[in-house]
């Protein structure tokens, strides 16, 4: 697998052997939000579990897993020790301490690094490198 759309990994099925366990609803990045740390995951009992990103197995159409074992139920430690993708969408980058547009995706290298963000600004969507950006401080503060 090459790198992937955060926003694409978003309702992908969790898969064990074929059965369906749920689907991400959000992805949980570092404080930083340069790596990806797991995937809250709403299982079929309506109830949200953390998937740590390293127990999983992202492929283009699924996210497969070893072990049901591996979808844990305090999503709320993990969301507070974490940055949420989604609540991420929509902030100002900043490029070398200037504007660079609003965050509509990221995409995630098989390691689970951060290594490109898709910006939007002027009605254009570009892609840039995720090294040498940053959160403006207002959406560093809230996340």
């Amino acid at each position: 697998m090459g790198s992937r759309s955060a926003a694409g990994l978003l309702g992908t099925p969790v898969r064990l052997h074929g059965i369906l366990l749920g689907r991400p609803v959000d992805l949980l990045l570092d404080a930083a939000g340069r790596r990806l740390l797991g995937f809250v995951v709403e299982s079929g009992d309506e109830a949200s579990r953390f998937l740590p990103f390293a127990a999983s197995q992202p492929a283009e159409d699924v996210i497969a897993v070893a072990s049901a074992l591996m979808l844990l139920d305090d999503v709320g430690f993990y969301r507070k020790r974490g940055a949420s993708f989604r609540s991420l969408l929509g902030t100002e980058i900043e490029r070398g301490g200037a504007p660079a547009g609003t965050l509509v995706d990221m995409w995630v290298a098989p390691n689970g690094d951060v290594i490109e963000l898709e910006l939007k600004r002027d009605g254009r969507r570009d892609r840039v490198l995720a090294a040498g950006s940053s959160f403006a401080a207002a959406a560093a503060t809230a996340a």
